[in-house]
């Protein structure tokens, strides 16, 4: 298994930017770099005892918006449905602490 698990760690050392950004794209006449927030994990275990493992892995991948060239300078435009999802949860833990602050405020 650790033969395994050191393969893998050669496999996924050098993922990192090169997966994060990807190369630049012509639409529409101009240059755009697509960029993603790219996260992956894996892990195994076993028993001494038996000589039972296992092992597993996942990933995801968010695209974050493309970096666009507007007139010499390079500008960050934001996928704007990941931006909403994203905010989903802080809004509604904002109104959470806002509801206890009101309610405390009222006792």
């Amino acid at each position: 298994m650790s033969d395994t698990f050191s393969s893998l760690v050669d496999t996924f050392k050098n993922i990192g930017v090169s997966k994060a950004y990807g190369p630049p794209i012509q639409v529409g006449g101009e240059e755009i770099i697509p960029v993603a927030l790219v996260s992956f994990g894996f892990g195994g275990g076993g028993e001494a005892g038996n000589g039972a493992s296992g092992g597993g892995g996942g990933g995801m991948v968010v695209p974050l918006g493309v970096y666009r060239n507007d007139g010499g300078r390079s500008l960050f435009r934001p996928n704007t449905v990941v931006t909403l999802v994203c905010l989903v949860p802080a809004i509604l833990a904002a109104g959470a602490a806002v509801s206890r602050v009101v309610r405390a405020a009222r006792s």
